[in-house]
C-alpha cells in the first residue's frame, strides 16, 4: 500500500493534472489513471466536491472533437471505488451521492459491427450518454452500456449487464438485467411491467 493512502483511503487532492475541475475535498488516488485528448472551455473531466475514486480506476473522454457530447460529470459526494473504468466518450453523467462498487464498468461508447470492415476495430464508434441520477448504487463487476438512464435512488445488482433504462428507486439483477421490484419506501403508485 502507498504511505499516502493510509486504511486503502486516497489522498486529499487541490488538483490533478488531467482532470479539468476538482471540488472541494476531493480524494483521488495516485493509481487513478485517464485517457482524453484535450479539453474545451465547456467539456472535459469534472468532479464535484468530496468526489473519491480509489485504486485503478480508468476515467476516459478521448477525443471531444470526434463527439460532441463527450465528457464526463461526477456530482457531490461521488464515490468510485477500485479498478472502476468510466467512459464519458458518448457522455456520461453521473449526480450526487452516487455509489459505485469495485470492478465497475460504465461504457457510453461501443463499436459498430455491421455492414462496414470486417475487423471490428476497424468500424466507426458508436455514442449513447449515460446518465446515473442521484442516490444511486452501482453494485460489484456490474457494466452499464451506452445510452442508458439509471433513475435516482435505484440500486443495480452485482454482476449486472444493464442495457436499458432503469427507473427511479428501482432494483435491477442479472444479465441482462430485469427489474425485481422498487426499494421499499419507494414504490411507485403504478408498478412497471415485469
Amino acid at each position: 500500500m502507498h504511505p499516502a493512502e493510509p486504511y486503502g483511503l486516497p489522498g486529499a487532492v487541490e488538483a490533478h493534472p488531467d482532470i479539468d475541475r476538482l471540488g472541494a475535498g476531493c480524494r483521488v488516488s495516485e493509481s487513478v489513471t485517464v485517457m482524453r485528448g484535450p479539453g474545451k472551455p465547456d467539456r472535459g473531466i469534472w468532479l464535484g466536491d468530496g468526489v473519491m475514486l480509489f485504486r485503478d480506476v480508468r476515467l476516459v473522454i478521448g477525443s471531444l472533437d470526434e463527439n460532441p457530447e463527450a465528457d464526463l460529470r461526477l456530482g457531490n459526494r461521488v464515490v468510485v471505488n477500485v479498478g472502476c473504468y468510466l467512459s464519458g466518450e458518448g457522455g456520461l453523467t453521473i449526480e450526487d451521492d452516487v455509489l459505485i462498487a469495485p470492478h465497475v464498468k460504465i461504457l457510453s461508447a461501443g463499436h459498430v459491427i455491421d455492414g462496414h470492415h470486417a475487423a471490428i476495430a476497424r468500424n466507426p464508434l458508436t455514442y449513447g450518454r449515460i446518465r446515473i441520477g442521484a442516490g444511486a448504487w452501482i453494485g460489484a463487476g456490474a457494466i452499464v452500456l451506452e445510452g442508458v438512464t439509471v433513475g435516482q435512488g435505484a440500486v443495480v445488482g452485482a454482476g449486472a449487464v444493464v442495457t436499458g433504462d432503469v427507473p427511479e428507486f428501482a432494483i435491477v439483477v442479472g444479465n441482462p438485467a430485469r427489474y425485481v421490484r422498487h426499494r421499499k419506501g419507494f414504490e411507485p403508485s403504478e408498478q412497471p411491467a415485469r
